[in-house]
């Protein structure tokens, strides 16, 4: 077990790196060539919409068929926890080099600086805090999906890689629940443990790279010789030994000469290769349409265009419920994650605790919970309670991405912010209305994207679950999951894949309609850090 779990852990962690390290590159290109962002959002919000599952058939073809062996079952399980580690990473970091202050972006062109230094002096260290908080969820969804992404079912074979996904599952297909509860002990224990490194990289995350200060949170209270001395050197520099400290950085720079109106734009590599890459990218999407609807026949496009009312209906229904997971989560990230961000000991208690049990896969321990609070439930709501089983699948497998970015965006605040609140004496409804909400506005357009694209895993686990507890079934009347699920089972997989392709048609929709133009709207008057350059 003890090397299980930390093979688990390995695995998870090398896909965040990777995770991270092309994110970067793709949130430059992006912010770079609005082609190459026109395509790449919708595609990742695409797939971070398509729960975990749904890649099984093409990690069947090209690493189980294609490669094979051992080398082939492992690149295909790491390819499923990728698959679940990599989508809020990805837009997090698109969310920090969108809103990188316009004055830094204009330094750096008035330095001359190529695409790896503006990387490495201005993108990445404003995208640090942005990365630090979608940690947090990337590691609850690597363990949250290990048990369908370490072991696999594809027809009638089963693929497995070792780690605690698949010893959970063999225990638990042999009734071994001893074993099963010491299992998630273990894996409480590991968690609870990269929790409380994760927070302590948070904070110096934070402190690090939030702009103009250095200094993190602080609860006002008894007074602390030590750490107020060390607060006092970071944030009393008078604005003169600050632009010394500017001029001696801009001197380490080899400039040909002093510039004080921008010069023309000479023509840039990185934009014509984001076109390019843009462009091939449309070309194999295009092209793999074109394919596939040459190789479908009239009557089943008859048949699937006739079942389209049907699930856009199914569809409606789904997105209230993701609406309604959306609106809990919400309330909860903004007045949980602030009483959080302010309070150590609370921090140091319900962090570890919400990680802890957001990355236990649900479906090990959510018969238990079902078996024993089924009957009250149902006596108090009757038929409604399917859907409110439903409701808190979804709400226990995606609550935390709009979570942990607001509780960051809260600690990446400029500590000017604070004590303009407390000096104005303002009220906790005024300082949300009036500085936090705006303030941590990117940092909850990316929390509140990932919650939306990432709650249809845990409908597609709930809507349809047949014998959860003996004879008991978990069904809901009406669902787009539900929907794809039975056709999966029953080997109907035309309609499976026209409603997957139906939700992805919608989903790209919404993402240029909703998170691109969120993300614009909070570049032009949403970033906290500009307020500082104003004042």
């Amino acid at each position: 077990m003890i090397l299980a779990i930390f093979a688990t852990t390995g695995r998870v962690f090398f896909l965040i790196f990777l995770s991270i390290i092309t994110g970067w590159f793709l949130s430059y290109a992006s912010v770079k060539s609005k082609l190459f962002e026109e395509i790449y959002i919708p595609l990742t919000e695409i797939f971070e919409s398509v729960p975990v599952i749904s890649f099984f058939p093409i990690v069947l073809m090209i690493f189980v068929i294609n490669i094979g062996g051992i080398m082939g079952i492992e690149l295909a399980v790491d390819f499923l926890v990728f698959t679940a580690v990599v989508w809020n990473i990805w837009m997090g970091e698109y969310q920090a080099f969108k809103t990188v202050p316009n004055e830094m972006v204009e330094v750096s062109e008035n330095l001359n600086m190529g695409i790896l230094q503006k990387l490495r002096y201005v993108y990445i260290p404003f995208s640090i805090p942005r990365v630090a908080a979608n940690l947090f969820p990337s590691v609850s969804d690597g363990y949250f999906y290990i048990a369908v992404s370490e072991v696999f079912t594809v027809g009638t074979t089963q693929y497995h890689a070792f780690g605690i996904g698949s010893l959970l599952v063999e225990f638990y297909s042999k009734n071994e629940m001893n074993y099963v509860f010491y299992a998630l002990l273990f894996q409480a224990i590991i968690v609870g443990t990269v929790i409380i490194l994760l927070r302590k990289y948070s904070k110096y995350a934070v402190a690090k790279y939030t702009l103009d200060t250095d200094a993190p949170i602080i609860r006002r209270g008894r007074i602390n010789v030590r750490t107020t001395t060390r607060i006092i050197s970071t944030i009393a520099k008078n604005p003169v030994s600050r632009l010394a400290g500017y001029y001696r950085q801009r001197s380490s720079y080899r400039v040909k000469k002093e510039e004080f109106e921008k010069e023309e734009r000479r023509f840039k590599i990185g934009k014509y290769t984001g076109y390019s890459a843009g462009i091939i990218i449309l070309i194999l999407i295009l092209y793999a349409v074109v394919r596939l609807i040459i190789s479908i026949k009239f009557n089943t496009w008859h048949e699937l265009i006739s079942v389209t009312p049907e699930i856009l209906l199914y569809m409606a229904f789904d997105y209230l419920r993701v609406l309604i997971i959306l609106f809990f989560s919400v309330i909860i990230a903004i007045f949980v994650g602030y009483y959080i961000a302010m309070h150590r000991i609370a921090e140091a208690i319900f962090v570890p605790v919400i990680q802890i049990f957001s990355s236990f896969p649900p479906p090990l321990y959510f018969p238990i919970i079902f078996g024993i609070s089924y009957p009250f439930v149902y006596h108090y709501f009757g038929e409604l309670y399917t859907d409110l089983y439903v409701l808190f699948l979804g709400f226990i497998s995606t609550f935390y991405y709009v979570f942990y970015s607001y509780w960051i965006g809260i600690k990446a605040l400029p500590s000017e912010y604070f004590d303009i609140m407390k000096n104005l004496n303002m009220g906790l409804l005024s300082k949300l209305k009036n500085i936090i909400i705006p303030g941590t506005f990117p940092y909850l357009i990316a929390g509140i994207t990932s919650t939306i694209n990432s709650a249809w895993g845990g409908l597609m686990i709930g809507e349809y679950w047949p014998y959860i507890v003996g004879n008991k079934s978990l069904e809901v009347s009406n669902g787009l999951m539900k929907f794809i699920d039975i056709n999966t089972v029953n080997g109907n997989i035309a309609y499976a894949a026209w409603a997957s392709l139906l939700l992805a048609i919608v989903v790209a929709i919404y993402s240029i309609l909703f998170t691109k133009k969120l993300m614009d709207l909070a570049k032009k008057k949403y970033v906290a850090e500009e307020g500082i350059f104003a004042t």
